[in-house]
């Protein structure tokens, strides 16, 4: 048992370490009673909401219902369509039709509330983000559409006080505040995915699965940790230390593809990720990946990404 935490806390440090957040938009919103903001889907991105007065409901596009209240945040790892309500049978507005007030660095504020109110009736901060899992992007399928929690709740200990530094930060608007709720939200975003991996994943299949297989995790792993080397199937087998058609048969039937599928998959995720992010140039990807032909690798990465290196590289 006790190996068997260890493999998985390896896991989840491998995991958050290819794991990049970047904000692309936040917004501080403060409402009157009666409210209604829509949310367009983001795919690629995460969504972050953080109630700190108030109440609201989030709606998905299934017409799925969740109470929020003051405390309560929500990570959209999907980065699905939605809206917060006052009240279910509200009609709202798209969230980027509200007029705006510059408060820092990808930072608006937005105001709803009537000036027949002196208090605002709800207080929240939302962020848009940027999300990818890098090798382990695979992993982001099996998340559940909506992710709560709230300060109420002992599940992850280490984001209570994350999420208690938000509401200070946002009730009181000392200088500076907007940047550093900036960076509070995309640390929430962050231990909410990281408990909801250390809490099992909720029991998800495929990947999940096989990290909880101590023979499949071993050869996953060394994988993770060197995706350029020359692998062939034989290889992995000798890493989960059983034999070859053994290892194929209990990988295919646990993960859902092929070995040497999984491997191109990993590797072209990372090429992506690699190319976007740190602007590493395409040969050099190549020569990473264990590629010795240019072709070669920009051929596997257009049949899993489904466009050219170049293009991610320019994005």
């Amino acid at each position: 048992m006790q190996n068997q935490f260890a493999l998985s806390s390896e896991f989840i440090s491998e995991l958050l370490a290819g794991m990049r957040l970047r904000g692309v938009k936040y917004r501080r919103i403060q409402t009157g009673p009666s409210f209604g903001m829509g949310f367009e889907a983001r795919p690629g991105h995460v969504y972050f909401h953080f109630l700190a007065v108030g109440k609201a409901v989030l709606r998905t596009e299934d017409g799925a219902l969740h109470d929020l209240s003051a405390g309560s945040a929500v990570l959209m790892p999907r980065g699905q369509a939605h809206q917060i309500l006052s009240d279910p049978d509200n009609a709202f507005e798209n969230i980027d039709t509200f007029d705006v007030a510059p408060l820092g660095e990808a930072v608006s504020g937005v105001n709803t509330c009537p000036s027949t109110h002196p208090t605002p009736s709800a207080v929240l901060f939302y962020g848009c983000m940027e999300f990818n899992l890098g090798g382990m992007q695979g992993l982001g399928k099996l998340m559940p559409d909506v992710m709560t929690t709230s300060t109420q709740e002992h599940r992850h200990p280490g984001l209570l006080p994350i999420l208690e530094s938000m509401k200070r930060e946002i009730c009181a608007g000392r200088i500076g505040f907007a940047g550093i709720l900036a960076r509070l939200a995309d640390v929430a975003a962050a231990l909410i995915v990281r408990g909801w991996i250390e809490g099992g994943c909720e029991n998800a299949s495929g990947l999940v699965a096989a990290l909880r297989d101590p023979r499949l995790a071993r050869a996953i792993l060394a994988l993770h940790r060197q995706p350029g080397r020359d692998w062939n199937v034989t290889d992995m087998a000798a890493e989960a230390r059983i034999s070859r058609s053994a290892f194929a048969q209990r990988f295919q039937s646990t993960i859902g593809i092929p070995p040497l599928k999984y491997l191109t998959e990993l590797r072209m995720n990372l090429a992506r990720l690699w190319l976007s992010d740190d602007r590493l140039s395409i040969e050099a990807a190549a020569q990473r990946l264990g590629y010795t032909s240019q072709a070669a690798f920009s051929r596997a990465f257009k049949r899993i990404n489904g466009q050219p290196p170049g293009i991610s590289r320019k994005a």
